[in-house]
């Protein structure tokens, strides 16, 4: 027996645990009162909506479900942002699904609603997805419409991408299936086709208080905007159903119906389980996340056969690249090794640390993928680059730099899962989201910030006693002791998986189990997107 292989299983099975209970409570979204009202008026839940849309058995893959977590608080919270969104199958067809959820406040817009909607579109639009609105919502959260109505990236973009798509021949299907308010009357209508439920749907610019308000008008909402007015006098709508189930088994009708586009064509073999068992991650991932691993340990029981073809294994170690298959489709690996490597050279590396020449190699190795069109996966487990006199004699921000230029400019769809630690420029450097990563998911182990919680704590503890100092205050050892512990949990608070998920610096939290599902979908969607780009570093200092 292994005990420390049984602690570190069971660590990380308690986190997973965690994961599951938590996912289940925003899939209350509202509530359990708000969902039976929901059902009251004859009307089914997103997420209920989703299950009966797409394919029976089929996989789905959930964008942003922790988005809004720990927000909002002073109005009761906004789960999931509310909208539920993801990757999922209609007659056998990959599309994005994004649905309205009207148990969170009437299904009102927050800031973190429209970031969770235009992700979703980003990531339709990368991959070429056809995309399915839900819509049932009551419009923009108005105590907030300062932060969600007029910027770049706030509400008004969702209506500008529903027209880019169409342009680039992305198909959209809508579907009114309750309120439809204000500006977010425009998404529906801006989309190829639009459905609506009779009873439920609604869609104005402006309701009928507004209107008495606006212009005098008495006019009751269904008259107004009803299923009947724009389905038999205004035009606004091409279809009418008396139910969600017969308005959702119309979607599936046209989809049933769509033609074939060009694919990326990305090479995918016949799919093969790991011959290692993935359960053993559990056991091998240390529960102390200063402690080494073989991150080729975890490797092998991601892959298809547990097979790994190494590139360049013995220089640059701090760094694995290589190829493998993932249920099928051939990836190139760039991971962080988390043990300690000797080199060449005689010098000692300390594991998760990007020294000069790993850079050097991973950055071939990314500028070879994209040569070959094959996909990258990136997982990081990463404190950053190596930092001192050696290093940077060496040239390690060279050396760094020509890896962020390979990886920028990649046109190979890049994924990312951050198993560990993501802290400061390793983030970057191991396409973090502000690489353009297809899809970034994290597992309950990560940790995403500029440094680790112990070394900000320190350093933010000596910036404060400094300024007290200055002010001629002096500060005891207690005094400094409680200060550190205040500091250091506030931080570990914003290093939480769920404090990026909330935010969508990530996609999701996911078991690690799901990796080989994410990756797969993932690249399934990427192969709808033909690269029509040419890789080009630009200037690179060698």
């Amino acid at each position: 027996m292994d005990i420390e292989f049984n602690k570190n299983e069971d660590a990380l099975k308690q986190l997973c645990f965690q994961l599951k209970s938590k996912h289940q409570k925003v899939a209350l979204g509202g509530g359990e009162k708000a969902i039976a009202k929901q059902h009251e008026k004859g009307k089914l839940t997103a997420r209920e909506r989703i299950k009966y849309l797409l394919d029976d058995d089929s996989e789905f893959l959930e964008i942003a479900a922790f988005a809004g977590e720990g927000m909002y608080k002073e109005y009761g919270g906004c789960p999931s942002g509310g909208v539920v969104a993801g990757i999922g199958y209609v007659k056998g067809r990959q599309c994005m699904v994004i649905a309205n959820d009207a148990t969170v406040k009437a299904g009102a817009w927050f800031p973190i609603t429209a970031k969770k909607n235009l992700r979703a579109q980003e990531i339709a639009i990368e991959n070429r997805l056809p995309v399915i609105y839900l819509v049932d919502s009551a419009g923009v959260f108005l105590p907030m419409q300062d932060e969600i109505f007029p910027d770049k990236e706030h509400f008004g973009r969702m209506f500008r991408n529903n027209a880019i798509m169409s342009s680039e021949g992305i198909v959209q299907i809508s579907a009114i299936m309750g309120s439809c308010v204000a500006g977010g009357a425009y998404l529906p209508i801006m989309s190829d086709e639009a459905m609506i439920v009779e009873g439920t749907g609604s869609i104005f610019l402006a309701g009928s208080y507004l209107v008495k308000a606006a212009i005098g008008e008495t006019i009751d909402n269904e008259t107004l905007g009803g299923a009947s007015t724009h389905s038999e006098i205004s035009g606004v709508t091409d279809y009418k159903f008396e139910t969600d189930q017969e308005c959702l088994d119309h979607i599936r009708n046209i989809f049933d119906k769509m033609g074939d586009n060009p694919k990326a064509g990305f090479n995918r073999a016949e799919p093969a389980e790991p011959k290692l068992d993935p359960q053993e991650i559990y056991g091998l991932l240390p529960q102390d996340r200063v402690k080494p691993y073989d991150m080729m340990d975890i490797i092998l029981r991601l892959v298809d056969n547990s097979e790994f073809e190494p590139y360049k294994d013995l220089y640059g170690q701090s760094l694995i690249c290589g190829l493998a298959r993932i249920d099928g489709w051939a990836v190139g690996i760039v991971a962080n090794q988390r043990k300690i490597v000797k080199s060449k050279k005689g010098e000692m590396q300390m594991g998760g640390v990007i020294y000069s020449d790993s850079a050097d190699k991973a950055a071939r190795f990314i500028m070879n993928c994209n040569q070959k069109k094959i996909p990258l996966v990136f997982l990081q487990d990463v404190s950053g680059f190596m930092v001192g006199s050696k290093a940077e004699h060496g040239g390690i921000i060279k050396d760094g730099a020509k890896l962020v230029n390979a990886m920028s400019n990649s046109v190979v769809p890049k994924f990312t899962i951050i198993v560990g630690n993501s802290y400061g420029a390793g983030n970057y450097a191991m396409c973090g989201k502000a690489y353009d990563p297809r899809l970034i998911y994290a597992w309950p182990t990560a940790q995403i910030a500029v440094m680790s919680g112990a070394s900000a704590a320190k350093t933010l503890l000596q910036i404060q006693v400094a300024s007290l100092k200055a002010k001629g205050e002096e500060i005891t050892p207690e005094a400094e002791k409680e200060l550190l512990d205040k500091i250091t949990a506030r931080y570990n608070e914003q290093l939480s998986p769920y404090y990026a998920a909330s935010r969508l610096w990530v996609d999701g939290i996911i078991d690690p189990l799901e990796t080989r599902k994410v990756i797969s979908m993932g690249i399934e969607a990427a192969n709808h997107a033909p690269i029509t780009k040419q890789f080009n570093v630009g200037v690179i200092q060698t």
